[in-house]
């Protein structure tokens, strides 16, 4: 197999689709903190597309890594070995599969070099968006919508001379620019959240804030912080993975990524420091998006959440074994068109039955599999944003939520660490202290309900509901996921 560099691109298979521009002539517009595989898989394939196009070759990716572990230092090392780059192979539902060289990142300074670097390159006037995938937890705004500046981890950050937050290497870099004249860039979050802009200033202008009342004044007078939806399946890559996917590439890639051939990104036209020509590569441009959010979060997102517990607790690891059977297809199609689609308002070019009908195609991908110990992890965080509104607007119009209560009762199972077959689950729960989790083996059925995460639901006040959740999590242990599931 051929290795993977800027020297060796012209010796790639030639199946594998190469930078078509000149790795050399780019330079770095955008700065992404938090380089995973969705980011790889999505926004930095959306700007090697747009690298191709006249006038857009000063839009390359810096990528940051501000995470210290094992896992950093390796990313770190691949991306110095490999110049920037990795490949990506995309897989459509009818088993064809496209591999390209992604040329985008043309350079990534990490964390293992000290935090210093990392803010000279952010106060680079060059730099005029800074990009994030952080995860939806990441961003320490209480449910109030508060920034949480007395969190142990802030509170430190907030004191430390060189900072080592991304809130802290934002508010540092923006200190200087405005200092130097450099002026401001654009602050745009592509996590899964609603609402992620107006999140990511709660977040970055209550951590400048807490630094520096001026600065904080400042950026919220001068930083612009566009919402944006992204969607596209991309799954964690195991050693497995990285040996499947090379052989397939006949590429030595230190570092590849897998994903689905659909992707989508709607991001709000609002950038203080200008944007490159993303229309021109199909990013859905608007002044609201809002309702595509919406019906991405309530939708896909909620559905990948209702296929992960009800699958894992009927023994299944990968989306496609789940979607394999027809009990958890019938439920997630329900879920969709009978509970989801009524309280939806989508945009004008957005239909939901074909929206349903697209996300159950995607989830039949059997190449992507994705891992639904994955999807359910974090859970803390997801299901309020995925969940939480569908469950209390079914409650407020007094419409059935017998499956909402059933998908629940199985996540409160797959916590307790073993799904309906006795074999193990794993959950990480970074956001879950050890004595919310513990309620997860309590006598009481009920008392996962108390938890924070369900505020705002009015799951208190409906008995019905209550009553179903603790008949299900009953019968799952007594009658087993599968009788269960079949009755619904």
């Amino acid at each position: 197999m051929t290795g993977l560099s800027n020297a060796t691109l012209h010796t790639l298979p030639p199946e594998v689709i190469t930078p078509a521009y000149d790795r050399k002539s780019v330079s770095a517009g955008i700065a992404h903190i938090g380089v995973g595989n969705f980011h790889r898989a999505h926004q930095a394939l959306y700007a090697d597309h747009l690298l191709k196009r006249s006038g857009q070759m000063d839009w390359g990716i810096l990528g940051i890594g501000i995470r210290h572990g094992r896992r950093e230092e390796a990313r770190a090392e691949a991306f110095r070995k490999q110049d920037g780059l990795f490949t990506l192979t995309e897989f459509a539902p009818d088993d064809t599969s496209t591999v390209r060289a992604v040329g985008s990142i043309v350079h990534y300074v990490s964390c293992v070099g000290g935090y210093e670097p990392i803010i000279a390159h952010l106060a680079d006037p060059a730099i005029r968006i800074v990009s994030l995938t952080i995860t939806e937890g990441g961003y320490y705004v209480d449910g109030d919508g508060k920034f949480q500046i007395d969190d142990p981890f802030i509170a430190d950050d907030l004191k430390r001379d060189v900072p080592e937050s991304a809130f802290g290497l934002v508010t540092e870099a923006l200190r200087r620019r405005r200092e130097s004249g450099a002026g401001p860039f654009t602050v745009l979050s592509c996590d899964n959240l609603q609402h992620n802009g107006r999140v990511a200033q709660t977040a970055f202008c209550g951590f400048a804030e807490a630094r520096d009342a001026s600065l904080g004044a400042w950026i919220r007078q001068n930083v612009s912080f566009p919402s944006c939806m992204v969607d596209r399946i991309a799954p964690s890559v195991t050693n497995e993975d990285i040996e499947r996917l090379d052989k397939a590439s006949g590429v030595a890639d230190l570092m590849p990524v897998y994903s689905e051939d659909f992707t989508q990104w709607v991001i709000e036209d609002k950038f203080c420091a200008g944007r490159p020509e993303f229309e021109a590569v199909g990013v859905q441009m608007t002044d609201n998006v809002e309702p595509y959010e919406q019906v991405k979060l309530r939708m896909l997102n909620a559905g990948h959440s209702v296929l992960a517990f009800s699958g894992l607790m009927m023994g299944y690891r990968k989306v496609d074994e789940a979607m394999g059977d027809a009990h958890i297809v019938s439920l997630l199609e329900n879920f969709l068109n009978d509970d989801v689609t009524p309280l939806l308002s989508p945009p004008s070019d957005v239909n939901l039955s074909a929206y349903a009908a697209l996300v159950l195609r995607r989830f039949r991908n059997h190449a992507v599999g994705d891992q639904l110990e994955r999807i359910a992890s974090d859970s803390f965080s997801k299901l309020p944003v995925f969940l939480g509104q569908t469950v209390r607007e079914l409650l407020g119009a007094g419409r059935d939520t017998h499956r909402e209560a059933f998908v629940l009762a199985c996540w409160a199972e797959c916590e307790r660490g073993r799904d309906g077959k006795g074999g193990s689950v794993e959950i990480s729960e970074p956001t879950a202290t050890d004595e919310q989790l513990a309620l997860f083996k309590d006598d009481n059925l009920l008392a996962v309900l108390e938890l924070p995460i369900f505020e705002g639901w009015e799951t208190g006040n409906h008995q019905t509901f209550r009553e179903a959740f603790r008949r299900y999590r009953s019968d799952l242990r007594e009658k087993g996921p599968a009788q269960v599931i079949a009755s619904l």
